[in-house]
C-alpha cells in the first residue's frame, strides 16, 4: 500500500479505453454494471448500478482502521452463517419432493423432483462435458411448490436504474435446486448473462482476497462491462499498484480450491448480527430490507457475502484473473462521505482469454480518444468549466464538418432545422413530465423570483414550436431538426473525457406525424441511420424495445406502436435479421436501439429511434384532420369526421447522438487516421528546400481557397524527415514540391501511410478535383 500517486493506466471496464491515475477520485454510483435478480437478472447485469441506498444512509460511519490480514471477524460471520444454514437446511428438508418437468429449448423434456433436482443434473444427464462449460441457468417457471421466499430483499448495494422487462425468466444457480415445473437454459460464457454471473463469482473471490489481505470493510462488487470491481473501507489507507501481484495470487490459488457458492436465505436480525463488524454492510441491511424481511448470503471458501446471486458452480471455472487496476471513491457517490478503496478486475474461464484481452486493452490504450486527443490537439478540458470541452481549430474542424453531413442529409431528407432557446422556465419541465426524473440533474436558477433552467433536452422545446399555431393534417410529417446545446448537470465523478460531458449538442430531430405514417418515418430515420453508419464504416444490430412493466398509454396504443416498428424492422432488415427486447422500451413508447460496432468490435449505442404517444397528450398537441386522411402512401386510410382535431404521433430520433460522443467513437474507431473527408489535416506541402518555400505557399493557398485544410512545412528540416513527420500527425497526403513542380504548375502527391500508391505528378487543379471527389464520396 501507498499514498503516492499512480502512474496512468488503462481503464479496463470502460465503452471507451480511459487513461486514470492509480488513485483518482471515481464515482460510486455512475461507474456501476448492475448485478443480478429474479425477473430483474438480466437488466441488473447489464444496465447501471443507479442509486444504491436509501438518501437517509449517509455521512461519515467508518471507524478508525487498522490494517489486518485475515482478521479475526471472518470466524466471526462463519459461525453466524453455519448455524442459519442449519436452519435452512431442516426447512428445506420438509419440502415436499414431488416429481416435476423441465423442458428444455429444443422441446424436450426431463423428469426431475421438486427442490431434489438442480440444473447441474439436468446438463450433467445431457453431457458431462456440457456440464462442465454451464455456468448459470435460465429458469421460468410455470409454477413453484412451496415458494417461501416471497419476502426475501436485496441488500447487496444494488439496486435498478430504468424500467425493468416483463419476463419471468430468472437466473438461477446451477447447484440450486428446482422448484417446480419450467422451462429451462443452460447458458455457457459466450451468453452475455452468463459472461456477468462469472464477473460476479469473480468479484466475490477478490473481495475475500481483500479482506485477508487488509483486514478491509467491503462495501460494494457488482459486475461491469468487462469485468468487475470492489469498493472496501480501510480509513487512511490506500491500495497500490504494487498490491495487486499479491492479490493475484491469492485469487488464483483460492480459485484452485474448487469452491462452492452456497446461497443461504437470512432473517434481518441474522443478516445484521451476520454483518456486525462491518457499518456499510449494516446500512445495506437497514435501509434495503423492510422489518420482518428476509436477503440472501452466499459462501465460497471462507468469504461470505450479501448477495442475490446467482453465482457459477465451482471457482475453478475462474480459469484466469488479474486485478487490473485501483481508484479511490466515496460512500454513496457522495464526497462528503467516507473514503473507498476501489480494486478493478477481470477474469476468464481460458487464460487464452485473458492474453487475448490484455492485448486488446494495450490496443485500446493506443486509440484512447483522449490521448489522441491530445497528442492531434483536437480538444482539451480544464477545471474552471468541468465537463465542457473546449475543441481547438482542429477538433473544430471534426465537430463542423460531421454537422456539415448531417445538415446534408436534412435538406435531402425533408427535415427543417430549427433553433430553440437554451434556457426555460421550469415549468416547462413540469408539463414535459422531465422534471420528475431530470430536476437533480439540470443547472437551475433564479431569475425575478422564478425558477428556470438550461434545457438537459430538446423535445419539449420542439413541442411548444409544433403548438404555437394550429396545424393541418397536410402539414404532416414535420420534420424538426435542432443542433441546441444541451446542459445536465453530471456529478464531477461520472465526468469521462467527451463521452459523458455536461455540455454536449445532439443531431437531435423529433418527427410529428399521423398515426398511419409512423412506418414510413420509422423506415426513413432506419435509411439515414445505414447512409450513416455506412459511410463511417461501422456495422450494426437492430433491436426492438417493447412496452415495460411500468408504462403510459393503453394496451392496444402499445401493441399498435410495436407493430409499426416491427414491421419497419421487417421491411428494412428483414425477419429474422433483428431481435425483440421484451419490456426494455421507454415509459412513453416503444423504441428501436441501435447498437453499433467499431473497428475494435466494441459496442456502441448512438443512434435511437423512439415513438412517443406521451409528450403530444402533455402538451396538447392537434392538428385538423379532413373528411377523409390519406394514408402514407396517398391511397384513403380511414374516415374521419372532417375538421376533427387529432393527436400527432412523435418521433424520436437521433444519428449521431451527442457530437461529444461521436467524435469519441470516431477519434478511436479510426485510431487517429481520418478518412480525407474528416481530417482535420487533409495535406502537408512540402518544399524541397528553402528556396521553394513561396511555390509551396501558393500551393496551400489555392488548395484552402478550394476548401481544405492545408499546411506547409517551411522548416529546415531534411525532406525525409518532413515526411516522416507529416505521416505520422496523420496527414492524409503529403504533397512534394520543387524546382520541377513549380515549372509545370505541379505537386508530387504521395498518400500517406499507404506505400502500395506510388507517388505521382499531378496538377494542381488535378489535385484539387481529386480531393473534392473524395468529399463527395465521403472517402
Amino acid at each position: 500500500m501507498s499514498s503516492g500517486k499512480g502512474s496512468f493506466k488503462v481503464n479496463p471496464t470502460a465503452k471507451f479505453t480511459v487513461l486514470d491515475p492509480a488513485s483518482s477520485k471515481v464515482n460510486h454510483v455512475e461507474s456501476a454494471a448492475a448485478a443480478v435478480s429474479t425477473a430483474d437478472h438480466k437488466t441488473r447485469l447489464t444496465k447501471s448500478t443507479g442509486k444504491l441506498v436509501d438518501e437517509s444512509a449517509q455521512g461519515r460511519i467508518g471507524a478508525p482502521f487498522t490494517v489486518t490480514k485475515d482478521p479475526a471477524f471472518l470466524k466471526d460471520r462463519m459461525a453466524v452463517f453455519e448455524a442459519a444454514a442449519a436452519k435452512q437446511q431442516e426447512r428445506h428438508a420438509a419440502k415436499p419432493r414431488v416429481p416435476i418437468t423441465i423442458t428444455l429449448p429444443d422441446g424436450s423434456v426431463r423428469e426431475g423432483i421438486s427442490w431434489q433436482t438442480t440444473p447441474m443434473d439436468i446438463a450433467t444427464a445431457i453431457s458431462k462435458q456440457l456440464a462442465k462449460q454451464i455456468i448459470v441457468s435460465e429458469v421460468t417457471y410455470s409454477s413453484k411448490i412451496e415458494d417461501d421466499e416471497a419476502n426475501v430483499a436485496s441488500a447487496d448495494g444494488l439496486e435498478l436504474e430504468g424500467e425493468t422487462g416483463d419476463s419471468s425468466a430468472e437466473l438461477w444457480d446451477m447447484l440450486r435446486p428446482l422448484i417446480g415445473d419450467c422451462k429451462l437454459r443452460l447458458l455457457k460464457w459466450e451468453d452475455k448473462e452468463a459472461q456477468a454471473v462469472f464477473w460476479h463469482s469473480s468479484a466475490h473471490c477478490l473481495g475475500h482476497a481483500m479482506e485477508c489481505r487488509y483486514g478491509c470493510h467491503l462495501t460494494h462488487g457488482p459486475p461491469i462491462e468487462q469485468g468487475f470491481f470492489y469498493d472496501c473501507y480501510m480509513g487512511d489507507n490506500v491500495v497500490s499498484d504494487k498490491d495487486l501481484p499479491d492479490l493475484d495470487k491469492h485469487v488464483t490459488a483460492q480459485c484452485k480450491q474448487k469452491q462452492t457458492f452456497d446461497r443461504l436465505v437470512l432473517s434481518k436480525e441474522e443478516a445484521l448480527e451476520m454483518f456486525k463488524y462491518n457499518p456499510f454492510k449494516a446500512q445495506y441491511i437497514q435501509t434495503r430490507i423492510p422489518e420482518g424481511g428476509c436477503t440472501t448470503v452466499y459462501k465460497n471458501g471462507e468469504f461470505i457475502d450479501l448477495c442475490r446471486g446467482p453465482h457459477v458452480p465451482y471457482s475453478t471455472m475462474i480459469q484466469a484473473f488479474a486485478a487490473t487496476r485501483n481508484s479511490s471513491t466515496n460512500w454513496l457517490g457522495k464526497t462528503d462521505n467516507d473514503t473507498l478503496q476501489r480494486i478493478y478486475g477481470v477474469s476468464f474461464p481460458d487464460k487464452k482469454e485473458l492474453k487475448k484481452w490484455q492485448d486488446f486493452q494495450e490496443q485500446a490504450k493506443k486509440r484512447d480518444h483522449r490521448r489522441v486527443g491530445q497528442q492531434q490537439e483536437l480538444f482539451f478540458f480544464h477545471p474552471l468549466s468541468p465537463g465542457s470541452a473546449f475543441f481547438l481549430p482542429h477538433g473544430t474542424r471534426i465537430y463542423n464538418r460531421l454537422m456539415d453531413f448531417i445538415r446534408g442529409e436534412y435538406r435531402r431528407r425533408g427535415y427543417e432545422e430549427v433553433t430553440s432557446p437554451n434556457i426555460f422556465n421550469m415549468e416547462l419541465w413540469n408539463i414535459s413530465g422531465h422534471a420528475l426524473h431530470y430536476k437533480d440533474n439540470m443547472f437551475r436558477f433564479d431569475v425575478e423570483g422564478q425558477e428556470y433552467g438550461m434545457k438537459p433536452m430538446n423535445c419539449p422545446g420542439h413541442c411548444l414550436m409544433f403548438a404555437h399555431r394550429l396545424r393541418s393534417y397536410r402539414e404532416l410529417p414535420i420534420r424538426m431538426a435542432d443542433f441546441g446545446v444541451l446542459h445536465r448537470n453530471e456529478i464531477s465523478g461520472a465526468l469521462t473525457g467527451l463521452t459523458r460531458v455536461r455540455r454536449f449538442c445532439q443531431d437531435d430531430a423529433h418527427i410529428f406525424c399521423r398515426e398511419d405514417q409512423i412506418t414510413a418515418e420509422v423506415l426513413g430515420s432506419l435509411d439515414f441511420m445505414k447512409t450513416v453508419y455506412d459511410i463511417f464504416g461501422m456495422t450494426y444490430k437492430l433491436e426492438l424495445s417493447t412496452k415495460p412493466a411500468k408504462a403510459l398509454g393503453d394496451d392496444s396504443l402499445w401493441a399498435a406502436a410495436e407493430a409499426s416498428l416491427a414491421a419497419a424492422l421487417d421491411e428494412f432488415a428483414g425477419k429474422g435479421n433483428w431481435r425483440e427486447n421484451p419490456g426494455d422500451g421507454a415509459f412513453y413508447g416503444p423504441k428501436i436501439d441501435i447498437k453499433v460496432f467499431d473497428a475494435m468490435e466494441r459496442v456502441h449505442q448512438c443512434a435511437t429511434v423512439q415513438l412517443d404517444f406521451q409528450l403530444p397528450i402533455r402538451f396538447d398537441l392537434s392538428y385538423r384532420g379532413d373528411a377523409r386522411e390519406e394514408g402514407a402512401d396517398g391511397d384513403v386510410a380511414k374516415p374521419a369526421v372532417a375538421n376533427t382535431i387529432n393527436r400527432p404521433v412523435m418521433v424520436h430520433r437521433a444519428m449521431l447522438g451527442s457530437l461529444e460522443r461521436m467524435i469519441a467513437v470516431l477519434t478511436e474507431h479510426y485510431g487517429g487516421r481520418w478518412p480525407f473527408w474528416l481530417s482535420p489535416r487533409q495535406a502537408m506541402v512540402v518544399p524541397v528546400g528553402q528556396a521553394f518555400i513561396p511555390y509551396a505557399c501558393k500551393v496551400r493557398d489555392r488548395l484552402h481557397a478550394a476548401g481544405f485544410h492545408i499546411d506547409v512545412d517551411d522548416s529546415s528540416k531534411t525532406l525525409n524527415k518532413k515526411v516522416r513527420e507529416a505521416e505520422t500527425a496523420h496527414y492524409n497526403y503529403v504533397l512534394v514540391v520543387g524546382a520541377a513542380e513549380q515549372e509545370t504548375d505541379e505537386a508530387n502527391v504521395r498518400e500517406a501511410g499507404n506505400k502500395a500508391v506510388q507517388p505521382r505528378n499531378m496538377k494542381v487543379e488535378e489535385v484539387i478535383e481529386m480531393m473534392r471527389s473524395l468529399t463527395e464520396q465521403k472517402s
